[in-house]
């Protein structure tokens, strides 16, 4: 049997050994087969009348032929009239979801970083569209968002694979529109995020200051959120943060649940080190789970990379792993991994941001725009690339590390106090970011 039809022509065979050619005729003869996956046939037939009965009188033998063909237990699934409409663009919807694997609830490490993210991500997987609608979850890059964002689709999709579920990151949703009105395409771009039971956006401050596609993502936010739909979003900052978000999305972002995760402790980090390594079949000693955990503490993205590297030396090189091999395997990450920008990067980011040169904040200038630019940057450095405070002096002169500690502290309490100043911060990080990965 090479073909959905195949299999259920010999369905139809089997059925008449028991009924009368009428019979078969009677229930069967607008009865089509339309989709066989994880032990589930799905057929269609006319009428809600005539699907009673083929499941009333005919499911268990339906059912028991296919497990005969198949040696596992089927369930049946009858749609009528126009569910068969409704089920195909639920399963297109469904193909929007990106690969999920690892992106679950059991392997989230919870800690007090993110507590409050984790439980209302399960609250929303568990009733979606009745608990916090929208979801808005954010923080910086390489903390989990993408990660719970993932795991509420793959939990409510778990649940009810019919569900229709699309998945789409800020930049994607701006591309795709600018596809669809090229391509005249656009309603069927519409249908595909408007008509959905669970829409999942990452990283939606890649829209702010688009004017276009922030008025489409409004119609589109209203069209799910009046249905009664979910709705979750991730941002690297909060929308009070996005000065160029529209207003109107601005509310409706702040009108759900705003959940924040932030760079996880000491402990946390210890378990997320311990988990990553037990997911690629590597066995570290206390040691060296302490040693990662002490050195990289902003961004999980680089613990993953770190172990990556410790399983290649391992399986690659047959090395036992020591303390050497993980100060070395750190190096390697710090110096060549994707998402870790040069100290040169982020001292130049910063600059252009201020409309300064980069020797203006490596230099001695104390005008107050270049030094609050050159304390952002020192942060910067300090919080994406883990640089100890000696090395991050020698970027700026030699300054010495008590200089570097006090500019950071600076930062730390300004962002604290002042949200346009966390505002900067996190601006000048997408940018570093944005630039890293082209």
């Amino acid at each position: 049997m090479n073909s959905l039809q195949e299999i259920w022509d010999r369905i139809l065979q089997i059925l008449s050994r028991e009924l009368t050619p009428t019979a078969i005729t009677t229930w069967f003869s607008d009865c089509s087969p339309v989709d066989i996956e994880d032990c589930r046939l799905v057929l269609h037939t006319s009428s809600d009348f005539k699907r009673d009965i083929i499941l009333k009188r005919f499911g268990d033998t339906i059912k028991a032929a296919l497990s005969d063909l198949f040696s596992c237990d089927f369930d049946l699934l009858v749609l009528a009239g126009d569910e068969l409409k409704d089920y195909k663009e639920k399963v297109k919807a469904v193909n929007a979801l990106p690969e999920s694997d690892g992106y679950t609830f059991d392997r989230f490490i919870v800690g007090s970083s993110n507590k409050f993210a984790h439980a209302a991500a399960l609250a929303v997987a568990d009733k979606p569209g009745k608990n916090y609608n929208p979801l808005f979850i954010y923080g910086n890059s390489g903390l989990g968002k993408t990660h719970l964002l993932r795991a509420i689709g793959q939990a409510i999709f778990e649940k009810d694979p019919t569900a229709r579920i699309a998945y789409i990151k800020g930049d994607e949703f701006t591309n795709q529109m600018v596809k669809a009105i090229k391509e005249g395409t656009t309603e069927d771009f519409r249908t595909r995020y408007r008509n959905v039971d669970l829409l999942l956006v990452d990283d939606i401050q890649f829209i702010a200051g688009k004017e276009s596609t922030q008025e489409e993502f409004f119609h589109t936010f209203n069209s799910i959120y009046e249905a009664g739909n979910q709705i979750v979003i991730t941002s690297d900052r909060p929308p009070m943060e996005m000065s160029l978000l529209d207003d109107r999305l601005r509310t409706r972002f702040e009108g759900g649940l705003m959940a924040d995760i932030q760079p996880p402790d000491l402990e946390t980090r210890m378990a997320i080190t311990r988990n990553k390594a037990s997911q690629l079949g590597l066995i570290l000693s206390d040691e060296a789970v302490n040693y990662i955990a002490e050195n990289i503490t902003a961004n999980i993205r680089q613990i993953e990379g770190v172990i990556k590297k410790l399983t290649a030396y391992k399986d690659i090189l047959n090395e036992v792993i020591t303390i050497d091999s993980v100060k070395r395997a750190i190096a390697d990450v710090m110096q060549n991994g994707e998402d870790i920008p040069k100290p040169a990067n982020i001292i130049r980011e910063t600059a252009k941001y201020f409309s300064l040169q980069e020797e203006d904040l490596r230099g001695q200038s104390r005008s107050k725009n270049t030094a609050i630019a050159r304390q952002i940057s020192m942060y910067l450095i300090r919080t994406l690339t883990n640089m100890s405070l000696q090395d991050i002096g020698r970027e700026y002169e030699g300054r010495n590390h008590s200089t570097v500690l006090s500019s950071i502290r600076k930062v730390e309490d300004l962002m604290k106090k002042d949200p346009r100043m966390a505002g900067i911060v996190r601006d000048i990080t997408s940018n570093i970011t944005t630039n890293t990965r082209l």
